[in-house]
């Protein structure tokens, strides 16, 4: 990976990691395990995903395949950045990365996260390959080469943020005083 390349993607990474934390930033345990709907997710539930999320694909990219030859496609690797963190179509989160309540509370998913977040990280420093020319599968999108799938999870975390804000105006209009 040559060095434009890889500090594009470890921003993009730095980034989406930042906007997460301020998402959930200040949010206490009992008010990131309550959901705003039976059918939808907390702020709890959604740093679990996200958690989950990191550490998969970063699995599925160890695992990738190598390919004789770069797959490039600049136009799919342009609209995951610009529409990567976009809530306005609705995603099914793959079974293996569903939240099923792992983490006792918020700064736990929130560790957990960093944790893998800060491993991915190291796997941009120290790769020496060019990550078009690894192919690995995502469970929405199929095969993607492994820039791809880097871009994508450095996105990922911004579509959640926008999910916790969503949670938390939700929480403030249902926890807001009466004030007749």
């Amino acid at each position: 990976m040559d060095t434009e390349e890889r500090n594009e993607i470890l921003t993009a990474l730095h980034r989406g990691q930042d906007v997460f934390l301020a998402a959930g930033d200040g949010v206490a345990d009992d008010h990131a395990a309550k959901r705003p709907a039976p059918e939808r997710w907390s702020i709890l539930e959604c740093a679990e995903h996200v958690a989950l999320s990191e550490e998969f694909l970063l699995s599925r990219i160890v695992q990738a395949e190598h390919a004789s030859e770069p797959s490039i496609n600049k136009a799919r690797e342009a609209a995951i950045l610009t529409r990567g963190a976009d809530r306005s179509r609705p995603a099914v989160s793959p079974e293996a990365v569903r939240p099923t309540g792992r983490f006792a509370g918020l700064a736990d998913a929130v560790r957990h996260f960093l944790a893998r977040r800060a491993e991915t990280i190291r796997y941009v420093e120290n790769c020496s390959e060019d990550p078009r020319s690894m192919l690995a599968t995502h469970p929405l999108l199929g095969r993607v080469n492994c820039r791809e799938m880097l871009l994508l999870m450095a996105v990922h975390p911004e579509r959640h943020a926008k999910q916790i804000d969503e949670i938390r105006a939700a929480q403030r209009v249902a926890f807001a005083p009466d004030l007749s």
